[in-house]
């Protein structure tokens, strides 16, 4: 597992590579798991390393956004909204596909983090959002 920290237009990605099979790597942006699909393969290889199960591990300390209802599902990156996959009362399952946002002329679909039902949604098509914005309200 690598980990690296980025800086792009003012904001701080984390980056997690925690593994790598031809050209598919398995990484996580803020928290947020990623394939991404690579044009060759690595020259290195990337172990992943496992950690006996009776050793503790902690958990890990993340800051506390001010704002933000609880049970949302927030934006990874800032962005524009391109489609939105759901409506209130729509039962939703977890890796979902809810809204799809372009950032950095990308499309990224957001998907849901947890069964549930939607509560509010928070956003239009063509809105433009700030990293860590209200998305969906899932109950």
């Amino acid at each position: 597992m690598k980990s690296f920290k980025y800086i792009i237009n003012g904001n701080t990605y984390k980056v997690i590579v925690n593994s790598i099979e031809g050209t598919v790597a398995d990484v996580e942006v803020n928290g947020t798991p990623y394939k991404v699909e690579m044009d060759k393969p690595t020259t290195k290889q990337v172990v992943t390393i496992k950690r006996p199960a009776q050793a503790a591990v902690a958990p890990i300390a993340r800051p506390q956004q001010t704002a933000g209802a609880s049970g949302a599902l927030r934006s990874p990156l800032p962005g524009t909204i391109l489609d939105i996959f759901c409506k209130v009362g729509d039962t939703v399952k977890r890796g979902q596909k809810l809204v799809v946002l372009e950032a950095m002329k990308m499309e990224n679909a957001i998907n849901s983090d947890r069964d549930g039902v939607i509560k509010e949604v928070k956003i239009n098509k063509g809105d433009s959002v700030l990293e860590g914005a209200d998305l969906i309200v899932i109950e």
